[in-house]
């Protein structure tokens, strides 16, 4: 992945550290906090909680929802503290994507001992 996609690979590094650091057990709040620690020491360019608006007929639905993180520009990265990944989640993930027209998208798991990561694109 770091060649064919060295951003990813980056937000990846970012959040394993952020993992050693902290470990388990803590609300999404606070790895959101010190991922974004992490993004300021790196360098990596960040967006925090981008609204991601939803259409219907052309019409833009009234309430939008909030991704954790858009870094780069057009890497959307989602994070969870939960205890696993599931059907719930994936899906919000490719909702976020659709909704933002971003392509690329990490969906973050902090709950466990080892991090927890999934890599999506839309093409």
């Amino acid at each position: 992945m770091s060649r064919g996609d060295p951003e990813s690979y980056a937000v990846i590094g970012a959040a394993m550290e952020v993992q050693n650091h902290l470990g388990r057990g803590y609300l999404e709040r606070a790895y959101q906090e010190a991922l974004e620690i992490e993004f300021i020491e790196r360098k990596i360019p960040y967006q925090r909680e981008v609204a991601v608006t939803l259409h219907y007929k052309g019409r833009q639905l009234g309430a939008p929802y909030r991704a954790d993180f858009v870094c780069y520009g057009s890497l959307l990265v989602e994070l969870k503290a939960i205890p696993r990944l599931g059907d719930r989640d994936r899906a919000q993930m490719l909702h976020y994507l659709k909704g933002t027209k971003i392509e690329r998208g990490l969906l973050i798991n902090f709950a466990s001992d080892r991090l927890e990561y999934e890599r999506y694109i839309l093409s």
